[in-house]
């Protein structure tokens, strides 16, 4: 089995769940990505959300969350995602940017139009009473 371990932003505001979605893509996806050579999580989150959403996490505001996997979206069976789920707070406005076409506030009722993983991570934060 092989992993791509991958990083992820949980922002959640009015119980919805932020998500967005890369240029030509059907999937939608919690905002993040991988880590570059040297960079710690917070680092690389911190990287990435600026680079999708033009927004600056705040660094002392990062906790982790969970980890979660599943088959990995658009990848031969066997190739599962670890998605190592963060919060944390922000400076700026929201909005797509780079390879990001879109982005929505999501709530259970939409988890069809997530990744395998996102889904996984939806009915979490839905188990848990952090999103409707």
């Amino acid at each position: 089995m092989a992993f791509i371990d991958k990083l992820a932003w949980v922002r959640i505001e009015e119980r919805r769940l932020l998500c967005a979605r890369s240029r030509g893509k059907d999937a939608w996806f919690l905002p993040g990505g991988k880590r570059e050579a040297g960079e710690s999580d917070a680092e690389a989150l911190i990287r990435e959300v600026r680079e999708e959403l033009g927004v600056a996490l705040r660094p002392d505001t990062l906790r982790p969350l969970r980890v979660f996997e599943a088959q990995a979206h658009g990848q031969p069976e066997g190739v599962l995602v670890r998605m190592n789920c963060w919060t944390g707070d922000y400076d700026g406005v929201l909005g797509p940017a780079a390879e990001i076409d879109a982005i929505a506030w999501f709530d259970s009722s939409d988890r069809g139009k997530l990744s395998l993983v996102g889904q996984l991570i939806l009915d979490w934060l839905h188990e848990q009473g952090m999103v409707d």
